[in-house]
């Protein structure tokens, strides 16, 4: 028996709560979809990926559904929020998890302002509309939690593109703003900061082979060997947030990236090559 009264044993983490994840169609939003609906929520899909969407939420349990959302548009976003609240008569959990990305390995010299605007108008904008609308449901209900898909671009350079890196950096920002304010409503706002993983987030299911060489260059250059980053890794650190066992916890960017962000080998690794004993 826990010691703590107040943590329930059960595999149902989001009983009796309906969530929100945008982007649900693939990659980490599909992989959170797929397990906050396991531990119990209703799960609603965003997404423009309209076949994709639907057919996650033909394949899982009555309290799943699909709704298509432009985040860039308020519009939409409202209509996500109000037809969710609608369905359901409340909102417990918004993660805002849709995201783009602009070409790798690109210069500032080279970086177009059409990209720019591209990735600022989902990743960001897209994130603050749907805490927006999110937060006006939620405040009168003085509860509930708001989530984001951030990067660990954030906590160390080199990871993404300037782009890229300007609309994570907002999220990173959006988080300790948000909770700042939205806390005195007893509503949480934290995030989760991947390393790297391949998703659908470039506008396409990445191929079995892509994956496999995308796992390859990853665990070559990770700092947690012996284990490789998968979305359902991601999907559990949201879930952990989204659960009451972070009740407590707000302002939270959870990075998830096996320490990638706060290690520097170099030196140890030069020390080693450098004093290492002649072989006799």
């Amino acid at each position: 028996m826990s010691a703590n009264p107040s943590v329930v044993s059960s595999n149902k983490r989001l009983d009796g709560k309906v969530a929100i994840v945008t982007g649900g169609a693939s990659g980490i939003g599909a992989a959170a979809v797929r397990l906050f609906s396991q531990n119990g929520a209703k799960v609603v899909i965003a997404d423009i990926q309209d076949n994709l969407g639907q057919e996650i939420a033909n394949k899982l349990c009555e309290n799943v559904s699909y709704i298509h959302c432009d985040v860039s548009q308020e519009e939409q976003v409202i209509n996500l929020i109000n037809t969710t609240v609608d369905k359901y008569g409340q909102l417990d959990i918004m993660y805002n998890n849709a995201g783009i990305i602009d070409n790798f390995y690109i210069s500032i010299v080279e970086a177009s302002k059409s990209d720019l605007d591209r990735l600022l108008a989902v990743n960001l904008v897209g994130s603050f509309l749907g805490a927006k609308h999110a937060a006006r449901v939620m405040i009168p209900r003085r509860k509930g939690c708001i989530l984001f898909t951030a990067s660990a671009c954030v906590n160390i350079a080199g990871l993404g593109t300037h782009a890229y890196s300007v609309t994570k950096h907002g999220i990173s920002g959006l988080v300790k703003s948000l909770s700042a304010e939205l806390g005195e409503h007893g509503i949480r706002v934290n995030c989760v900061s991947p390393f790297s993983v391949a998703t659908g987030i470039a506008g396409r299911i990445p191929s079995e082979e892509e994956i496999a060489q995308n796992e390859m260059f990853v665990s070559g250059v990770a700092n947690l060997k012996e284990k490789i980053l998968k979305v359902d890794d991601v999907a559990q650190a949201a879930l952990y947030l989204a659960s009451d066992e972070a009740g407590y916890v707000s302002g939270l960017n959870l990075v998830v990236d096996g320490g990638y962000s706060v290690v520097n080998p170099s030196m140890m690794t030069a020390f080693a090559t450098h004093f290492k004993p002649p072989v006799e």
